[in-house]
């Protein structure tokens, strides 16, 4: 099986990251290969990003498919033009906050989202809404860090987002918490041993989910919205 994970973004030092955390959790025999979307933003951050980011996102996409790719993982938590991405590709196409919120309330009753910066959190809000679970969503927070924060030695980052997980468990009486941000990957098991709930990372899940849709025969539906593109 070959499994590509794509950043939205073009910082280089996030996918490899990214591929690591998913190269960890994957079945023996399943290649990942990760791709970053050079051109776009270095980080996605609001609407604007996001739509600055999504040409460069489906040509990766493409791209991919053309090269055999059996799934795709859109490794940014916003799932930015998700459904674009759907559009083009055969096999499965999963965004990691999709993946993350199902994969939480599947474990929990209920569950809060550590982000980014607080402009992050109406878009996350939004998604949580769109998938159905905001139900089960205590509260989506921000640490107040940038995202590329979290790619620079010596920065508070780490540190703010395990005291904002602090915080969701005291306040939000959360059973657990998904990490809001591709580029927090790598503070997976650090965070679940230092909090004590289960912490998510939407990389992870979306890589597992994939795989298993895979397994199951299951490819993107081409009746109706997923449909290929029309071509003009």
């Amino acid at each position: 099986m070959k499994l590509v994970v794509i950043n939205p973004n073009s910082t280089a030092s996030m996918t490899d990251k990214i591929v690591e955390a998913a190269r960890a959790v994957a079945c023996p025999g399943t290649e990942v290969e990760g791709r970053t979307a050079h051109g776009a933003p270095a980080s996605i951050e609001g609407h604007f990003d996001e739509v600055m980011c999504a040409a460069h996102l489906l040509r990766e996409v493409q791209e991919a498919e053309g090269q055999g790719a059996d799934a795709i993982v859109v490794a940014c938590f916003d799932d930015p033009a998700i459904g674009a991405c759907r559009e083009v590709a055969t096999g499965p196409v999963l965004g990691i906050c999709e993946a993350g919120v199902k994969a939480a309330s599947m474990i929990a009753t209920s569950f809060s989202i550590g982000t980014t910066l607080p402009r992050s959190v109406p878009v996350i809000e939004e998604l949580v809404r769109r998938y159905g679970l905001d139900h089960q969503c205590r509260r989506v927070r921000s640490a107040e860090i940038p995202v590329l924060a979290l790619e620079q030695p010596g920065s508070d980052a780490r540190a703010r987002v395990r005291a904002e997980i602090l915080r969701a468990i005291e306040e939000d009486r959360c059973e657990a918490v998904l990490l809001g941000c591709a580029g927090m990957a790598d503070l997976t098991e650090w965070l679940s041993a230092e909090c004590g709930i289960p912490v998510i990372d939407g990389v992870t899940a979306a890589t597992t989910f994939a795989e298993a849709l895979v397994r199951a025969g299951l490819r993107t539906s081409k009746i109706g919205a997923y449909a290929h593109p029309i071509q003009k």
